[in-house]
């Protein structure tokens, strides 16, 4: 007669579960390896990884949504001019905007800041 063994899942504390992300983003970083040398099942730490990715994710203002924009006094594009276009995507919105190419340097200054 086979004795029946009940699995139990394994708790982890928020600490725990911090630090093996913590080691998972190393650069050089194998999670198979930082799981591995925590005795966790690199699927577990994987699942782990993801629901940190989801709850990290911006949530973007619905289209019905407005949202003010203070312009400090950077130039108009007039009829005519050659402006910088530029258009933004993620997810199911996009922004277009023209820059004046008069503000070229402005427009540097707020794509390095936008990108970091």
């Amino acid at each position: 007669m086979a004795s029946e063994q009940t699995a139990r899942r394994r708790r982890y504390s928020q600490e725990m579960k911090a630090q093996v992300l913590a080691e998972c983003e190393a650069p050089s970083a194998s999670v198979a390896k930082v799981a591995m040398s925590h005795g966790i099942n690199a699927n577990v730490v994987h699942g782990w990884r993801k629901l940190a990715r989801e709850a990290s994710e911006v949530t973007v203002a619905s289209p019905r949504e407005f949202v003010p924009v203070a312009l400090e006094g950077a130039g108009v594009v007039r009829a005519g001019e050659r402006g910088i276009e530029v258009e933004l995507r993620r997810g199911a919105v996009t922004m277009k905007l023209t820059w004046p190419l008069s503000a070229a340097a402005d427009f540097a200054a707020w794509t390095r800041e936008l990108l970091r």
